[in-house]
């Protein structure tokens, strides 16, 4: 077995970027091969649909990133949880199929996340969407790109709401002066809505609570990288690779705005 900790950053960036570049993209293709064909499908847990297409893909991507990296740890949303990640210092984490509900119901709005987080903090991160043709790459300290070319979280702290996403009752807490407001449409993949904050579809994005480190490693650097930030609404970053997985309430957005919803936050904190 490879010494990991004789690995430096450098050598880790350039290596496996190229890794889950290739992999990422071989692993949307299959998904979108199978996307709108009849497939097995039943719940996991207490209403958490899954596919035969999410364990596809998840096989594809563990096959490949594993095989490459015997050294690195493992968390998928699709695999068994194996506790020896924890004492990785490098660790796939994974989300074969964000959005499958969206996935099972013919809709365009799904992807692959995939991270590679050292200790706790996302050093890569890839977010392909094939129906809508938008992959997002992000190396720590190299920027984040979508198709290649880079992007950037929108500047500024004023609030459009019809530029921000996420529960609807989290959004409406930031509106201060009262009335309707225009939110934006729904979108049905945590990851994208994460990382259309990098490239300034939108201002911010929420995250409900019970979002988990698959949903949101690969999207938390991509939105770093483009000038963003994300925490949960006190400011905190999350960390990753933990015995527990499951986070709370989180906000991303342009550095400034996201200082600005946080501060909000902390006058107004959730009951």
């Amino acid at each position: 077995m490879a010494d990991v900790d004789a690995h430096s950053l450098e050598t880790i960036l350039t290596r496996d970027a190229a890794l889950l570049r290739d992999t990422v993209r071989e692993a949307g293709s299959l998904a979108q091969s199978m996307f709108r064909t009849e497939l097995k499908k039943w719940t996991k847990g207490a209403s958490s649909p899954v596919s035969e297409a999410d364990i596809a893909v998840n096989d594809l991507l563990e096959a490949r990133l594993r095989a490459a990296t015997p050294e690195y740890g493992w968390l998928s949303e699709e695999s068994a949880d194996d506790a020896t990640r924890l004492s990785r210092r490098l660790t796939w984490i994974v989300d074969p199929i964000d959005g499958t509900r969206n996935y099972l119901n013919g809709h365009d709005e799904w992807c692959v996340s995939v991270a590679l987080v050292e200790d706790a903090a996302p050093v890569l991160g890839a977010v392909f969407a094939p129906v809508t043709n938008e992959f997002f790459f992000a190396a720590r300290g190299r920027g984040t790109t979508l198709n290649g070319k880079a992007v950037r979280a929108a500047p500024g702290s004023a609030l459009d709401f019809s530029r921000i996403a996420g529960p609807k009752p989290m959004v409406e807490r930031l509106n201060t002066l009262g009335g309707d407001i225009k939110l934006h449409p729904r979108i049905g993949s945590l990851a994208l809505r994460i990382c259309r904050v990098a490239d300034s579809v939108l201002d911010a994005a929420f995250a409900g609570g019970n979002s988990h480190d698959w949903d949101l490693a690969a999207a938390d650097l991509i939105v770093q990288e483009a000038d963003g930030r994300m925490s949960d609404l006190s400011g905190d970053p999350i960390l990753y690779n933990r015995r527990e997985v499951t986070h709370g309430v989180l906000v991303a957005a342009g550095r400034d705005r996201h200082a600005g919803i946080v501060a909000h936050f902390r006058n107004r904190p959730l009951a």
